[in-house]
C-alpha cells in the first residue's frame, strides 16, 4: 500500500474498498492534479449506505472497484479506521468536494460541467459558486430528465453535449447508485478528465437544501439531519438498510482482531 497519510499512493482497505488516506484538501489537489493531465476516470465517496450496498452487489463493487479514487464519506467508517489503528485522516463528502474543487479551479483553469439535479438547481449552483470564486469555470450545465439513465437517446445526447465543450471535469449529482452505474457504464464515450459523483451538493450548492451544522456532521449524525428535510424518500435507506453497518463493522473489527 505504501505511502503516508496525503500521499496519493496511500490506502487502506475498509470493508474491501481500498479508501484513498487524505483530507479534503488534498483529495480536491488530487482531483484537480488529475484533470490538468487529463487523467479519466470516477470518483466515488462510499459513505454508510454504498458499504452495505458494496457487501451485497456484485455490479457495485465493479464501479467502486474499478474507480480512480475512492474517498469515505461517513463519520462511522473514519471512527471504525481509527479504531482499527488504520485511521483515515477524515471525512471527505461529495458536497464537501464541489466547492473545494471549484475554489482550486479558479486559480489553475480546469473546465467544469455540472450533470444533475432538479431543473434550475445545478444552474443556481453554478452562480453562487461562479460568484464565491471568481475566474472559475463552469461551461455547462444540465438537468436529466428522469429515467434518463434507461433513455439511450437521453444518454447520446448528453454525451455530445459534454464532448462538444471540452470539459475538464465532470461533476455527476443524480443520487447513488444511479449517478456511479450511469458514469462508469459509459466512462469510454466521454472525453472528460475525473468523473466526480457527487450526491446532493447541487442542492447544498443552490441552497435549495441546508446541511447540517459542523457539530452535527462530526458527530455522525449528518443522516438523521438529511432525514428529518426527506423522510418520505429517505426513511427506507437510514432505519432499514444502513442499520446493516453496524453487523459489517462488527465483522470488520473482528476479523481484524484475529
Amino acid at each position: 500500500m505504501g505511502g503516508g497519510v496525503n500521499d496519493p499512493r496511500a490506502i487502506e482497505s475498509l470493508f474491501g474498498i481500498n479508501f484513498a488516506v487524505m483530507d479534503l484538501e488534498h483529495a480536491a489537489e488530487a482531483i484537480v492534479s488529475a484533470a490538468e493531465k487529463g487523467t479519466k476516470g470516477l470518483v466515488v465517496t462510499p459513505n454508510v449506505d454504498h458499504v452495505v450496498r458494496y457487501s451485497r452487489s456484485e455490479k457495485y463493487r465493479l464501479v467502486v472497484d474499478g474507480a480512480l479514487m475512492r474517498f469515505a464519506d461517513g463519520m462511522p467508517i473514519v471512527w471504525v479506521s481509527r479504531l482499527l489503528k488504520v485511521p483515515l485522516p477524515e471525512r471527505v463528502t461529495g458536497a464537501d468536494l464541489l466547492p473545494a474543487i471549484v475554489s482550486l479551479s479558479a486559480s489553475r483553469g480546469p473546465r467544469i460541467f455540472f450533470l444533475g439535479g432538479l431543473p434550475g438547481v445545478a444552474e443556481k449552483a453554478r452562480g453562487v459558486l461562479c460568484e464565491s470564486f471568481q475566474g472559475v469555470q463552469i461551461v455547462g450545465v444540465y438537468s436529466p430528465p428522469f429515467g434518463f439513465e434507461n433513455n439511450l437517446e437521453e444518454t447520446q445526447k448528453i454525451i455530445k453535449m459534454i464532448n462538444s465543450i471540452d470539459v475538464d471535469i465532470l461533476f455527476v449529482g443524480v443520487g447513488s447508485p444511479k449517478q456511479e452505474y450511469w458514469a462508469h457504464e459509459h466512462l469510454l464515450e466521454l472525453n472528460v478528465g475525473p468523473v466526480v459523483c457527487v450526491g446532493a451538493a447541487f442542492d447544498f450548492a443552490a441552497g435549495v437544501l441546508k446541511r447540517a451544522p459542523l457539530w452535527i456532521q462530526n458527530m455522525g449524525c449528518e443522516w438523521l439531519w438529511r432525514l428529518g428535510q426527506e423522510p418520505l424518500r429517505l426513511w427506507r435507506r437510514y432505519i432499514l438498510v444502513d442499520t446493516k453497518f453496524v453487523i459489517l463493522a462488527l465483522r470488520e473489527i473482528i476479523g481484524r482482531m484475529k
